[in-house]
């Protein structure tokens, strides 16, 4: 797709005289698309599946880990878990959903041709994806942005404004989102995993050892009273805040919309299920066993993130501390398949799309500043970070980590959707995946708008504006 303007058109370059078993109705191979590769100036297809593991492990162990406790002390302990794990075992079969369907078309380089693919080649299903990815994308560079100012504003206590704050997460964002290939983005996603893991660490010895903790969303400990936890939802638990609650711990499962450009810059795209094993291994334990503890400890003083709960100042600037290299990292890699999505629409059949030439390194330049200042202005506009999570997780998971792949499941086996006990028993299970995402789309959707509109109602703050974001 990335060398023709619709992936139904015959892509030039080597085709083998006997096509593989990963190659399309058109006989492109994964073999002869890194060939090809192999003679630019900037090679993509490179990565091992070790680096994609580190690659999907970076995007990955991230804040909203931090957010979980919070969706606990709304659900309770029989809802909470049982959500997580649902959306855990939704997120592993439905990714190797997707990568089965990618294995059928080698051409597809991100979740925009998966689109046009699973929809039977239809080209709105290009464009609406395409759409939707950058919406998604920059919008989270936006979440970043504005996690970062978070940071900065509770490690050096408001020193300065935080619009002034954003500025400067934004511009470190740039910088360190030059790198063209996403093989060199693995290194850096190494240290933001290894630095998120500090944090959560270290979050889960200071709630240990602190007597109490210190400010929830209910008050200051112990205006709500002494900590206790729940099995089911408290009374006065509205569907607005159980569907927050629920969207919050879908987006932290649900980072499929990157997957597509991940594959396609793997030496071997056959080694993905190692990569996501790795991920599903790790993501298991940190999703679930960190927010169990953290409620355990903070029971109805929860917030999101959790560091916001811990009652003694140096132990949530020591732990808080750690989150700035995730957060920067993380917004490099949606900037990343963002901004060649943009690239490539740009310099498609060009001596510039694949070499080291002074137009293409500006116009890659042009493009990622562009893409992290619209990330900043999302960043100022929207006030709050759960709106973020929740927003996304509604208008954009639904569609990524569920619709999607119950409809390329479909384009794959609609000839035969129900021949025996074990294709019957998938197809049920990609036609509950649809449901799922259009449940997401329609209530949670709702939901976070309506969250939305009563935070712009109330005491929040303006857009742009200098007011303190410390946890």
């Amino acid at each position: 797709m990335s060398n023709v303007k619709y992936a139904d058109e015959k892509a030039p370059g080597p085709i083998v005289n006997e096509p593989s078993r990963d190659s399309d109705e058109d006989g492109v191979t994964f073999d002869a698309l890194v060939a090809k590769d192999r003679r630019h100036d900037i090679q993509l297809r490179t990565m091992s599946w070790q680096k994609a593991a580190w690659l999907l492990a970076g995007e990955q162990v991230c804040l909203a880990i931090m957010a979980q406790s919070w969706s606990l002390s709304v659900l309770g302990w029989v809802p909470g878990i049982i959500t997580m794990l649902l959306a855990g075992g939704l997120f592993y079969f439905t990714s190797m959903t997707m990568w089965r369907f990618i294995m059928k078309h080698p051409q597809i380089m991100d979740i925009c041709d998966f689109g046009y693919y699973a929809f039977g080649k239809q080209r709105w299903a290009y464009h609406f994806t395409a759409f939707m990815l950058l919406a998604n994308n920059i919008m989270l560079i936006g979440f970043h942005v504005l996690t970062g100012a978070r940071v900065i504003n509770t490690l050096s206590d408001h020193s300065l404004c935080t619009v002034t704050f954003s500025v400067i997460v934004t511009l470190m964002g740039i910088v360190m989102s030059l790198p063209r290939t996403l093989k060199h983005v693995s290194f850096m996603s190494m240290f933001s995993a290894a630095c998120m893991g500090i944090a959560i660490l270290l979050f889960l010895v200071f709630v240990g050892i602190e007597d109490a903790p210190g400010l929830g969303y209910l008050g200051a400990y112990p205006e709500a009273g002494p900590v206790k936890t729940y099995a089911f939802p408290p009374s006065g638990t509205t569907f607005v805040a159980a569907m927050n609650a629920v969207l919050n711990i879908t987006f932290l499962w649900v980072p499929q919309i990157l997957f597509p450009t991940f594959i396609s810059e793997m030496e071997k795209p056959e080694d993905f299920p190692k990569s996501l094993a790795v991920l599903a291994c790790l993501s298991a334990f940190l999703f679930i066993v960190p927010p169990v503890i953290g409620f355990r400890y903070l029971g109805q003083y929860a917030t999101a993130p959790a560091f916001g709960s811990l009652g003694v100042v140096v132990y949530k600037k020591a732990s808080f501390a750690f989150v700035i290299v995730p957060t920067l990292v993380i917004g490099v890699i949606y900037a990343n398949v963002s901004a060649k999505y943009v690239y490539k629409h740009l310099m498609r059949g060009s001596r510039h799309e694949h070499s080291n030439t002074l137009i293409g390194w500006g116009v890659w330049i042009a493009v990622m500043a562009a893409i992290w200042w619209i990330g900043f202005i999302f960043a100022e506009v929207i006030p709050s970070m759960g709106d973020f999570l929740s927003l996304l997780g509604a208008a954009f998971d639904s569609f990524f980590g569920f619709i999607y792949f119950a409809v390329a499941y479909w384009q794959m086996n609609k000839r035969d959707l129900f021949g025996g006990f074990g294709r019957t028993v998938k197809t049920a299970f990609h036609a509950v995946v649809m449901l799922v995402g259009l449940f997401l789309l329609g209530p949670g959707l709702y939901a976070a708008c309506d969250a939305i509109v009563a935070d712009y109602s109330g005491s929040t703050r303006p857009a742009f504006s200098c007011a303190d974001l410390s946890i």
